[in-house]
């Protein structure tokens, strides 16, 4: 989920001549919209099993966030089980869960015209001594991204604050990805947190932070919350445990 969607650039566009209360709405819709993803995924989760498969675990997941008054899903959800999961842009299709697996959900709501964005990583049964110690990685690297992120750091900077502590663990060439994107109207906007990326982050900007680790065969690690700048630091919308 890279590549800009079409007309991103004119709705990031429409999105910074936004001001004073046009600003705090579309925040208070991204708000929302996080929300219906945690809740989501929150009654999803209880019932994933041993034998459920990634389409019928996304049916239940756009079951629940309709329930909860969004209009749809953002994007295609994305649930990868077992190796699937070492594809970050993998489609639910008919693979099973099977215990002690890595299971990668990436979801979000579409609410009000705005979307979120929610990826979780987690196992059904115990995880073992591989997943954990990778998972710690990410979610190290997701903590030091979220803390530096300020207003008037590039999206390359903070991309590189995460990139740093995945590389420095031994897993640099496994995180084959940007940090996050902008949110709003569309599903990516700017500012892209990426390298080499020159945008800006200002006061009032939805983005995502979404580091990951991928490991062909085994499967992969990714966590990502959407945050908002807000008075000089990163604001998590999405909530759920991780």
């Amino acid at each position: 989920r890279w590549r800009p969607e079409a007309g991103a650039r004119r709705d990031a566009r429409r999105a910074r001549v936004d001001q004073g209360g046009q600003r705090r709405e579309r925040t208070d819709d991204s708000e929302a919209g996080s929300q219906i993803a945690d809740e989501a995924l929150s009654a999803v989760r209880v019932q994933i099993g041993v034998g459920m498969t990634e389409k019928d675990i996304a049916w239940e997941l756009h079951k629940q966030m309709r329930e909860r008054g969004a209009s749809g899903p953002s994007f295609d959800t994305i649930v990868a089980v077992g190796p699937n999961a070492a594809l970050p842009h993998h489609r639910a299709g008919d693979a099973a869960v099977r215990a002690g697996e890595p299971i990668v959900i990436d979801m979000g709501a579409d609410f009000q015209g705005y979307r979120s964005d929610l990826t979780r990583t987690f196992v059904v049964g115990e995880a073992d001594d591989t997943f954990r110690h990778i998972y710690g990685i990410v979610l190290r690297a997701q903590k030091a991204a979220i803390d530096a992120a300020s207003p008037g750091m590039t999206g390359e900077e903070i991309d590189s604050v995460a990139r740093e502590v995945i590389k420095d663990a031994g897993y640099g060439d496994e995180f084959g990805h940007g940090l996050g994107h902008g949110v709003g109207l569309v599903i990516h906007e700017r500012p892209m947190v990426v390298p080499n990326s020159k945008d800006i982050v200002e006061n009032d900007m939805v983005f995502t932070i979404e580091p990951g680790i991928y490991i062909s065969g085994w499967g992969g690690i990714r966590i990502e919350d959407v945050v908002v700048m807000e008075d000089g630091r990163a604001r998590p919308l999405t909530r759920s445990p991780k």
